[in-house]
């Protein structure tokens, strides 16, 4: 299947501050004159594209500029020793526009440039995306999805052991879907840093008891947090709608497929290594460049695959190859991943990151949880993924009501 692949991992920044530009425009190579003489021009958008040929890049930096714009490129790149540049396109709204325009009819590739910016920048200044499920198209463009965790493991590191019985772990689903839950995510297999691969067929023997008691009694979706496509198959075929992978398709190549030919919804979340290694001193050159690359390769292979766009979620991977600053930063910067035009869902709850802000076990990580999912709902995330799924909506409801005013929230 032809699809139109991200190759320039298109993203709006979400900067404010004179300093965090300038680093921006330092960490691709832009020269330290040129930086003072462009940070007055850079308090609109700020557009980052990847890998761009200088030619291209040349001809960006000439529109910009004839439009009272600018566009910051490496210093190779502007005595054209470099082959190709990171550059940022830095204007209003409608400059970047009127340059985009015009883009579209230059040569050296910049007609497919222009289509994946100006999906970026439609997609970071939209409303939030709906996300089918099923039959249904959810829109949480007013109204912010809460996805319970079950957890059906005997190591999770916050309840571990507690729902192994398929009998308990159906009583506490129910009880998350009386308190607002709108999805029931199911795990078997613990992703707590050092953890390792649990069988296929012990994972799904662990899954399928609950997920077969949960059907009868609610017609909510159902997520399954899986790597594994033969996983995938044995839960999509009794019931649940949603596969949640942390791998972002990376560990098993038949997953896209398999999601696609059951037409289920599919969750792509960002990982550094995996969950036996990711704890191991991470390290990032441009953290937030590394995640939207990465989620966008995610969102082509399931395209790929035959997934349809509107069924897929990106998920930036709080904790999961990060360290404690990085898992911040994500959450200061996740507006930037709405350029990649798919509902974002962020999963923060009683994570490690929370207890060392706080110095707090798991169990005492509620407040600052609430915290996190206000600050990720008002940042752009379309669906959170929690333990405490009661104080969540209720978080989530009065966020809501703050952003779009009271009657409109509630009538959403």
């Amino acid at each position: 299947m032809s699809i139109n692949t991200h190759r320039y991992s298109a993203r709006v920044l979400q900067l404010t501050e004179r300093e965090e530009i300038a680093g921006a425009m330092a960490s691709i190579g832009v020269d330290p004159r040129g930086i003072g003489r462009m940070l007055p021009k850079a308090g609109h958008y700020l557009l980052h594209l990847s890998q761009v040929p200088v030619r291209a890049a040349m001809l960006i930096k000439q529109g910009m500029l004839s439009r009272d714009g600018d566009a910051a490129l490496s210093w190779e790149a502007s005595n054209m020793s470099a082959e190709n540049t990171d550059i940022i396109m830095m204007g209003t709204d409608g400059q970047l526009r009127s340059a985009l325009d015009v883009l579209c009819r230059q040569p050296f590739g910049l007609p497919l440039l222009a289509q994946e910016a100006g999906a970026a920048l439609d997609a970071y200044s939209g409303r939030k995306p709906c996300w089918r499920i099923g039959e249904r198209l959810y829109d949480p463009a007013r109204r912010t999805l809460v996805m319970g965790i079950l957890n059906v493991t005997p190591d999770s590191f916050s309840d571990g052991g507690r729902y192994l019985d398929p009998d308990r772990a159906l009583e506490h689903a129910l009880q998350m879907i009386a308190e607002g839950a709108d999805i029931i995510d199911i795990g078997a297999e613990s992703t707590r840093p050092g953890a390792g691969e649990v069988a296929e067929d012990e994972e799904i023997a662990r899954l399928l008891p609950v997920i077969e008691r949960l059907v009868d009694k609610t017609d909510l979706p159902i997520s399954v947090d899986t790597r594994k496509a033969g996983t995938a198959a044995a839960v999509l075929q009794a019931g649940a709608s949603i596969i949640n992978d942390i791998s972002g398709l990376t560990h098993d190549p038949d997953m896209a497929a398999m999601v696609a030919d059951v037409k289920a919804s599919l969750v792509v979340m960002h990982i550094k290594g995996t969950p036996e290694t990711m704890h191991l001193a991470p390290t990032y050159e441009d953290l937030m460049g590394e995640i939207t690359s990465f989620l966008y390769n995610s969102v082509d292979r399931a395209a790929a695959a035959g997934v349809a766009a509107e069924r897929i979620a990106v998920d930036p991977g709080i904790g999961f190859g990060k360290t404690w600053d990085h898992n911040l930063e994500i959450l200061r910067r996740l507006m930037e991943l709405r350029s990649l035009g798919r509902p974002i869902l962020v999963g923060a709850s009683r994570k490690a990151f929370i207890g060392a802000v706080l110095d707090l076990p798991p169990q005492e990580r509620q407040e600052g949880t609430l915290a996190v999912n206000a600050l990720a709902v008002a940042n752009g995330a379309s669906i959170i993924r929690v333990h405490d799924v009661g104080s969540a909506v209720r978080t989530c409801r009065m966020v809501e009501a703050v952003l779009y005013g009271r009657n409109e929230a509630e009538n959403e």
